[in-house]
């Protein structure tokens, strides 16, 4: 006979109620995990929220500092899809024969260091058009430098170059001034630095100065930054004339010129 419907057992029933009662006397057993579960679900999606919203404004704040299409960064490929007159050199603007006055300093020669030095201005391309060691007068380094006359670092300046020989050189090629000593732009975020594109002297300040450029490489201190160079075509046009005579710069043309320089 069978039992009445009331006295039947369910046994899911049976098994859900044991589930419920355990799962509740965990929760009371875990104050921590009671409370993670009562906060509000997004609050666990706000840094993953953060982090593509940071993403997001880097990768546009980036793109609008990318390098012009006809600067060093450029690819070949970039190039070919831009018309020429975009990034070929506007004729006349620049000349093969700008001239810059570099002299290594007592400091790099007594370390050995002009053959590198100048093997770092050959190798880019510049034509060596005058070069003498030479230990000047007092006199004349006070007239190289009149425009730091007065500054609490002049007489230690005088000094310093008076320690010993200097090799002084006039170099020429295009834009020569700026390559061989331009200001280190300001480094940013977003700066994206080319070694290719630095002066090939550095900054003033060895330690400012990026590797690859010469201060960067051989030099740690701004008191023995192994080389000067004109910072204006103005100025290196009044350096080449107090250092060198009359005659001693040399105009020939050099054997690499038409594989260095498309336009002359």
């Amino acid at each position: 006979m069978a039992k009445p419907h009331h006295d039947q057992q369910n046994p899911a029933s049976g098994t859900h109620a044991s589930r419920s009662t355990s799962a509740s006397s965990t929760t009371a057993r875990n104050p921590l995990r009671r409370a993670v579960e009562a906060l509000p679900p997004p609050i666990f999606a706000l840094p993953f929220i953060a982090f593509v919203l940071a993403a997001i404004a880097i990768y546009f704040l980036s793109s609008r500092h990318d390098p012009a299409p006809n600067s060093v960064h450029s690819t070949p490929l970039d190039l070919l899809s831009i018309p020429a007159s975009t990034y070929s050199e506007p004729k006349g603007t620049m000349s093969s024969t700008e001239q810059t006055f570099i002299a290594i300093k007592p400091d790099g020669v007594q370390r050995g260091l002009v053959g590198p030095i100048i093997s770092r201005f050959e190798n880019r391309g510049f034509k060596l058009a005058a070069i003498k060691l030479v230990t000047p007068s007092k006199e004349h380094l006070e007239a190289h430098y009149a425009d730091l006359k007065g500054k609490p670092f002049f007489d230690g300046l005088i000094k310093y170059m008076l320690s010993g020989p200097i090799c002084a050189m006039v170099w020429e090629g295009r834009d020569a001034v700026k390559t061989g000593r331009s200001k280190q732009p300001p480094m940013t975020f977003f700066s994206r630095i080319s070694l290719t594109n630095s002066a090939i002297l550095g900054a003033t300040n060895p330690l400012a100065s990026a590797p690859g450029t010469i201060r960067g490489d051989y030099a740690i201190d701004v008191g023995r930054n192994v080389c000067h160079g004109s910072d204006s075509v103005e100025n290196a046009k009044k350096e080449i004339a107090l250092w060198f005579k009359e005659g001693d710069v040399v105009s020939y043309k050099q054997s690499q010129f038409d594989w260095i320089y498309e336009k002359a």
